[in-house]
């Protein structure tokens, strides 16, 4: 265990240092887990493992190296004026708890009230979810930082997001409850001074 403790002290001083761990670096620390959990990583089943971890980990939390507020960027003004709810439901995602790494296994929903003149790509709003997924988080985080970045680059009259996910550090360990989970909102501009707009928002997801 002091192995594991030290590897991640010697990161952090790295990431410190504005120097991130080599891949040899995480490979190696992926093998003191396996010794620390009890397994050989010398044998034939486990040869492999460490590099595939180390890939597999740079592919789930690949949002760190990207910026939300680049996707939002483009814009389309052709919108005739509209300024109704442009609502995105049911996106899926997969993200990990920052407490346990562990999966989080969920779905968003997504709306916005444009300001009549200009709106993003739909797939854009699906890429954002993503971007905050495929980083270390907790659920009341990533709701509010998606809300957030659309607020703050598309400049829309109001945001709402939902969020309702399966935590598995609630259903693998501790209290082992599969099959709970967890809603979370997080409302700007009218979506939060205005009742009924919170209500239609939530009367259209929840009416699907």
């Amino acid at each position: 265990m002091d192995a594991v403790i030290k590897n991640l002290q010697s990161a952090t001083a790295k990431q410190d240092n504005s120097k991130r761990p080599s891949q040899q670096e995480a490979e190696d620390a992926v093998r003191t887990l396996l010794l620390w959990a009890g397994d050989n990583p010398d044998r034939e089943g486990l040869l492999d493992t460490p590099e595939r971890v180390a890939k597999s980990y740079k592919e789930l939390f690949s949002g760190y190296g990207q910026d939300p507020a680049e996707v939002l960027g483009r814009t389309f003004e052709e919108i005739a004026g509209y300024e109704d709810i442009v609502l995105i439901q049911d996106i899926p995602f997969f993200s990990h708890c920052e407490h346990h790494m562990v999966p989080i296994v969920g779905k968003a929903h997504v709306a916005y009230l444009p300001d009549g003149e200009k709106v993003v790509g739909l797939s854009k709003i699906a890429r954002v979810v993503d971007i905050y997924a495929h980083r270390l988080q907790t659920q009341e985080s990533m709701t509010a930082q998606i809300a957030n970045a659309i607020q703050n680059s598309l400049q829309p009259r109001g945001v709402a997001v939902m969020i309702e996910a399966e935590h598995m550090c609630m259903s693998m360990r501790g209290i082992r409850k599969s099959g709970s989970t967890t809603t979370t909102t997080t409302f700007t501009g009218t979506y939060k001074s205005d009742v009924n707009e919170q209500v239609r928002f939530m009367t259209l997801v929840k009416g699907r």
